[in-house]
């Protein structure tokens, strides 16, 4: 495949994708949206998505990708569990919304070229999203942090959940870091997204957020400190800030990590255990062990379950689980095989994320901004293409003499 410029409507794609993640539900709004106004804003940027991916890549030219394989693969469980409609029509129609999310990554995997081209979108949409959140915040700062969500900031505009916001401000405060690190952006640029970020996950009161962020960025620069002296130096530094904020403010930590909540729901991740026992103990028969119950809405008995290992096994049984742990090894083990780099570090970050996020977050199994982060990874470890042979010039054709053109001799 030849190399090729990305055309900046691959941006445009990708931020209704984002849109098509965002979800239906959460906190109220401002200006109170209809449930199904919002489903038809979100499947509607999904069909436009798809149908811009397929207008701007009409040869259909797509890039070997064993991450979209192994999504491909993951529409069989989905598809063989939901037609039974033990969980009714909406089942078929999310398997019809995951295929065509799987389809619209296949029509832009053409431009995966291990560029930061997808990072840097990644980052202004969710960044956007951000910014709806901390005008709703303004406009009113009660619906922003209702007593519901114990305080926590929430979509005041647009029905965002706190885990919801922390995720996305982790996720860009993170890979603006590393660009920094990697001298693809100026401080000054990146300062006008992380810092405003940083605000938002602190307000949300988000621990996965926060650890994933944490960890993530651990093993994302110490990938880096072999060949980056600006990432040892980060490095370094954080690791003294973060040793003298343990100190200092340990009883400021212990309590915002905490949420006023006690040891006991605490120990049981407020109540996520509870649910994650009734639904390992509920009986099932061979084939839903299998296949799966059909794609739900991640809940099991009105309860939402919380955690993405699970939830696939609900939805798409034991084949749906093996599927994305092989996701985390095709992804893992070629960044690991790669030599030290931006790009490799960036992935790194997001893989590790999404991996730790995913014990207490539901959305591996169904599209999702988990499967974009992922995408997003998947995109920094493809090879560039190979640029296409210069053609050579043909070689001047020396001038015959006409007594020269004949062979007959007088």
């Amino acid at each position: 495949m030849d190399a090729e410029r990305t055309p900046k409507l691959v941006g445009t794609v990708w931020g209704l994708l984002v849109l098509n993640t965002l979800g239906s539900t959460g906190a109220e709004t401002v200006v109170p949206l209809p449930r199904s106004l919002i489903q038809m804003v979100t499947m509607g940027a999904l069909v436009a998505a798809f149908s811009l991916a397929l207008a701007l890549n009409l040869p259909l030219r797509v890039r070997a990708s064993a991450f979209l394989f192994l999504l491909t693969l993951l529409l069989v469980p989905s598809v063989i569990a939901s037609a039974d409609l033990q969980s009714g029509f909406g089942a078929l129609f999310r398997c019809a919304r995951l295929a065509l999310f799987v389809g619209t990554l296949w029509l832009l995997s053409r431009w995966w070229d291990g560029g930061p081209t997808f990072v840097r979108h990644h980052i202004r949409m969710y960044f956007l999203v951000l910014c709806t959140v901390a005008a709703g915040a303004l406009v009113s700062p009660g619906a922003a942090m209702p007593d519901l969500y114990g305080g926590r900031l929430v979509g005041a505009l647009w029905p965002l959940t706190p885990p919801q916001i922390g995720q996305y401000a982790a996720v860009i405060i993170g890979l603006a870091v590393l660009l920094v690190l990697g001298g693809r952006t100026d401080r000054r640029s990146a300062a006008l997204v992380i810092v405003p970020s940083l605000v938002l996950l602190m307000l949300t009161h988000t621990r996965t957020a926060t650890l994933g962020l944490l960890v993530g960025l651990t093993l994302a620069i110490g990938s880096l400190t072999l060949t980056s002296a600006a990432a040892r130096r980060f490095f370094s530094w954080a690791v003294l800030c973060a040793a003298v904020a343990a100190v200092v403010f340990a009883s400021a930590l212990q309590a915002w990590f905490l949420r006023g909540q006690s040891e006991e729901n605490f120990s049981n991740l407020t109540g996520r255990a509870k649910v994650w026992d009734a639904l390992l103990a509920a009986p099932r028969t061979i084939g839903e062990q299998v296949f799966g119950m059909g794609l739900g809405d991640k809940s099991f008995d009105g309860l939402p379950i919380d955690n993405s290992w699970l939830a696939v096994y609900h939805e798409q049984g034991l084949i749906g689980i093996a599927l994305v742990a092989a996701v985390f090894v095709a992804l893992g083990g070629v960044a690991l095989l790669r030599p030290p780099s931006l790009a490799r570090a960036c992935a790194i970050f997001l893989i590790s994320y999404c991996a730790l996020a995913s014990y207490t977050e539901a959305g591996l199994g169904d599209a999702s901004p988990y499967l974009l982060h992922l995408a997003v990874a998947a995109s920094l470890l493809a090879q560039p293409a190979a640029a296409a042979p210069l053609p050579m010039p043909d070689p001047p054709r020396r001038r015959v003499p006409r007594w020269a053109r004949t062979s007959e001799v007088t």
